[in-house]
């Protein structure tokens, strides 16, 4: 089932980890090992979550990697789908296309 619009990731990381510890985003970076402006980039939306900032995310013990991998792999996906109508292809393929192996 498609979702509507998922939350970025770094919401869900400002909202649900970060806030109920009562952490700044400078103390949480330090806790990550990244700079306050690497993960201020993440939790504002302008960058995506990466596997190696994943990573670190599940070694503070907030999920698991693979979590938020596919958290990000489907908003990437849902921002695609919005303007999929830019998306142009060259051919489309018909059974009669396909070679037998």
């Amino acid at each position: 089932m498609e979702m509507f619009n998922p939350a970025h990731p770094g919401e869900i990381i400002r909202e649900d980890c970060i806030k109920p510890l009562g952490l700044t985003v400078t103390a949480a970076a330090d806790a990550l090992g990244v700079s306050r402006k690497q993960l201020s980039d993440v939790l504002n939306g302008h960058s995506g979550v990466s596997p190696e900032m994943a990573i670190r995310l599940e070694k503070v013990g907030w999920g698991t990697a693979d979590h938020w991998l596919r958290m990000q792999m489907q908003r990437n996906l849902w921002e695609a789908r919005q303007c999929s109508g830019s998306i142009t292809v060259r051919k489309t393929f018909t059974a009669t296309d396909l070679v037998p192996v």
